[in-house]
């Protein structure tokens, strides 16, 4: 069952994710995995971005954050609620680390055109819309077809191309398994993901049984294996290690929490050890491995200093947590005395 300690974990354990990664995102692996060793020894603040005290999160807990307060607005996913919201951070300036078509989706979602019709179109397939979808898995965990149409709306607002609906279907199915059992069997949990996502995009779903063979690889090997899929464009060559592309991102991240399930800070050493998009694979892996551990799991050393330009802190994002937790289980609990009186 859905808890509040797992809903927290997953809201907070994205949020630390991205905030770990941020500093060192677009850098080599290598460089990425010289910054874990920083972190492992204990001198976590040391390395922070340039611009941004330690602790600031990315627009991928941005607007995670801002799906969340949209379904506790309405008391249910609204896509043109969340596109409106999605809207209103980028024309506020208040974005932190966005890309450029992003923005420009977000332009005219201003300017009146119809959540359904801004996004930029295929073969335009990074990893946006996966990367906020997260709380999607807690809302309908419970509801598979709810899930996969939420997810896949959700993505489509500023992404169009199928493969990026795929992978916000993969984090937002992660989620929702992670979230209600107590142990993970990786091939049982790549295979039920493969199954949802394939109603979606059939290319994804196939990635995700491969996998299955990765998982229990090295981390060097298996980084060799995930960088190069999903045909990332020319455009993202400059990247190393793992690109902003939505099938090595969502692969990673996936890698990362399935290689060491129990443990959330191993995970996001791995996420951030692949390198390049390193804010958005642990944002991801951290949501993943948030919502299977919980709260108690995540290093208070850095969740107390979440930030996002002096706003939006750990309580506040504890309180929108706990409102949004208490709208699924109302919405859970109707549901169940629905079916019992049928």
């Amino acid at each position: 069952m859905l808890t509040r300690e797992r809903f927290r974990g997953c809201v907070i354990g994205q949020c630390v994710g991205d905030a770990l990664g941020m500093p060192v995102e677009r850098q080599s692996p290598q460089a990425c995995q010289a910054y874990v060793k920083v972190l492992r020894s204990g001198k976590i603040g040391d390395v922070h971005h340039a611009l941004f005290a330690f602790g600031q999160y990315t627009d991928d807990s941005q607007l995670m954050r801002e799906l969340i307060s949209s379904f506790v607005a309405c008391e249910d996913f609204d896509p043109a609620d969340y596109a409106r919201r999605i809207a209103k951070i980028y024309a506020t300036q208040q974005i932190v680390g966005s890309s450029s078509a992003t923005t420009k989706v977000a332009k005219s979602l201003t300017e009146g055109v119809a959540w359904d019709k801004a996004g930029t179109p295929a073969p335009y397939a990074r990893n946006g819309s996966a990367m906020r979808s997260a709380p999607i898995g807690l809302f309908f965990c419970d509801n598979t077809k709810r899930l996969i149409q939420s997810a896949y709306d959700q993505g489509r607002i500023t992404h169009q191309d199928p493969r990026a609906s795929a992978g916000a279907v993969t984090i937002a199915g992660a989620v929702a398994i992670a979230v209600q059992v107590n142990e993970i069997y990786p091939s049982e949990f790549l295979k039920q993901l493969s199954v949802w996502v394939e109603q979606v995009e059939p290319s994804v779903a196939a990635h995700l049984l491969e996998l299955i063979d990765w998982v229990d690889l090295p981390t060097d090997k298996a980084l060799q294996q995930i960088m190069p899929l999903g045909n990332p464009p020319e455009s993202l060559k400059d990247w190393e290690g793992i690109s902003p592309w939505v099938v090595p991102s969502i692969l990673w991240s996936l890698y990362a929490f399935l290689h060491s399930p129990n443990d959330y800070w191993q995970t996001i050493c791995t996420a951030i050890g692949g390198g390049g998009d390193a804010d958005t694979t642990a944002a991801m892996a951290g949501a993943i491995s948030g919502a299977f551990l919980g709260l108690e799991a995540i290093p208070t050393s850095v969740a107390y200093r979440l930030t996002d330009q002096g706003k939006w802190g750990y309580e506040p994002l504890l309180a929108l947590a706990d409102l949004g937790f208490h709208l699924t289980r109302v919405r859970q609990l109707a549901d169940e005395q629905t079916i019992s009186l049928r």
